[in-house]
């Protein structure tokens, strides 16, 4: 069939979310797409809470000095506007990869993970199981072995919540012309190619709004149910 002819389509039986202005299948599109946001977000996630496990724990066991010194530090990174960092980062590049938008979004996204774990750690330390460790001559290795599993829920939570966000936090960057660029598709490109159609074709930018509305709420409802059922205070 002539290109041509297929711009603009409808949504149909032959395309079920029609086709945007350069003839292409919306839906395709958006698979492809999920793909890119799943992939940052989850790569994201992962990364960050590794970082930010690792250093609440160390500040957890580590001496009052060493604690103050990086909790002060990850009060300073928080106090920096995310967003700005990364969109001043990402405008002195001419297309993002997705290696370094994974990167850069996971190393400004781990301080609140690092302060939940270290606040965990700082609560258990207390705990029989880490006394009797200690008392057995245990050394800060081992103590952490023990924690490690205590802590596991808190960061398994976190690491969901934050997949949605940082899905959104893709998105919004890419509609803004940053981070990965068209042609390859992502949910936020999309959404900004199809702007200027939203009175002549909408289905171009509404779909791949619904479909990262749908994705952002069912991590987010996925790590609400994880919370509930990992935390045996809510569970009483």
């Amino acid at each position: 069939p002539d290109p041509v002819h297929l711009q603009l389509l409808t949504p149909s039986f032959e395309h079920w979310l029609g086709t945007d202005v350069f003839s292409r299948d919306v839906l395709s599109r958006i698979l492809f797409g999920a793909r890119v946001s799943l992939a940052v977000g989850i790569a994201s996630s992962l990364l960050a809470v590794l970082v930010g496990g690792a250093v609440g724990c160390a500040a957890g066991l580590a001496r009052p000095l060493v604690d103050n010194l990086l909790m002060r530090g990850v009060d300073v990174a928080l106090a920096l506007p995310r967003v700005f960092l990364l969109l001043a980062v990402f405008a002195l590049w001419e297309g993002v990869p997705m290696g370094v938008v994974i990167l850069l979004i996971a190393l400004t996204g781990w301080f609140e993970t690092s302060r939940l774990v270290r606040a965990h750690v700082r609560q258990l330390r207390g705990a029989d199981f880490v006394v009797a460790a200690t008392a057995l001559g245990g050394g800060r290795g081992r103590v952490l072995r023990h924690l490690l599993p205590h802590v596991a829920a808190t960061i398994i939570v976190s690491a969901t919540l934050d997949i949605g966000n940082i899905i959104l936090l893709e998105a919004g960057l890419s509609f803004l012309g940053l981070g990965m660029r068209p042609p390859a598709p992502t949910w936020g490109n999309m959404i900004m190619e199809g702007r200027s159609l939203l009175f002549t074709a909408p289905w171009v930018a509404l779909a791949p709004g619904v479909a990262l509305t749908l994705t952002v709420v069912a991590f987010n409802l996925l790590g609400d149910g994880l919370r509930d059922a990992l935390d045996p205070r809510r569970a009483r």
